[in-house]
């Protein structure tokens, strides 16, 4: 899958921003500063798809392998725009069965949802014992029954593991060991170069969801925030249609 892009298309830029504004351009409790630092700098010119890591094997992903199009998640568990965004994502792997593949990447606001780190951990160590299924099987439980916001009690997380068929001990063994943190770290390097991006493009941070949308073909846009079901279908048809 390449991951060169270009911009939404107009059309459907005017339309993503109208809906997102209200989501996710505003200085809330889902939304974060950009990292300025010179080390995290990106031109406003960049793809970004150009700035996030590839996607590999290794990734969390959903739906076909070799789908035309890839949309790569950055979410927090504990954001309830995130979790709302998981079952419009969900409905999206459905009905576009074979063409789309979902790609979960980490980007837990620690400083907005103190527990949201910990639950990417577990999450990651789901993934470690248990492989992708149950990767996926974990994080859909745990946006199931979580009220976001910190809502969620983290003592249920052993549960969880253990009702998907991931070894209790070796479950509590891997978070309480924090092993899994470096593959946080990585998916949040990709998020500093995203907000720079952002933050020189439009002069504001980003929050959760924040997702890039990438085609077989070479294009790629974001998508800023919790857009509804209809927003990214419309935007999945016409890359689609411009790979036939």
């Amino acid at each position: 899958m390449s991951n060169k892009g270009y911009f939404l298309p107009v059309s459907i830029l005017i339309a993503a921003v109208l809906i997102s504004a209200s989501l996710i351009f505003t200085v809330g409790r889902n939304s974060v500063p950009a990292d300025t630092s010179a080390e995290q700098e990106a031109s406003a010119d960049q793809k970004p798809g150009e700035l996030i890591a590839p996607v590999t094997k290794n990734d969390f992903f959903r739906g076909a392998e070799n789908a035309t199009v890839t949309i790569v998640e950055y979410s927090d568990f504990e954001c309830p725009f995130c979790k709302d965004f998981h079952v419009t994502m969900k409905q999206i792997i459905e009905e576009y069965d074979g063409q789309v593949a979902w790609v979960y990447r980490q980007f837990p606001l620690e400083q907005l949802h103190s527990k949201a780190i910990q639950e990417a951990q577990a999450s990651e160590c789901v993934g470690e014992l248990g492989g992708g299924s149950a990767f996926w099987d974990f994080a859909d439980r745990v946006y199931d029954i979580t009220p976001s916001n910190d809502g969620l009690d983290l003592n249920e997380l052993p549960q969880i593991a253990e009702e998907i068929g991931i070894n209790r001990s070796s479950f509590e063994e891997c978070l309480e060991s924090g092993r899994t943190a470096s593959e946080i770290e990585k998916d949040m390097k990709d998020v500093e170069k995203l907000m720079n991006w952002n933050l020189e493009r439009t002069g504001r941070g980003i929050g959760t969801p924040f997702s890039v949308v990438i085609s077989d073909d070479g294009q790629s846009f974001t998508i800023p925030g919790a857009l509804p079901y209809e927003q990214i279908s419309i935007a999945i048809d016409q890359l689609l249609n411009s790979n036939n």
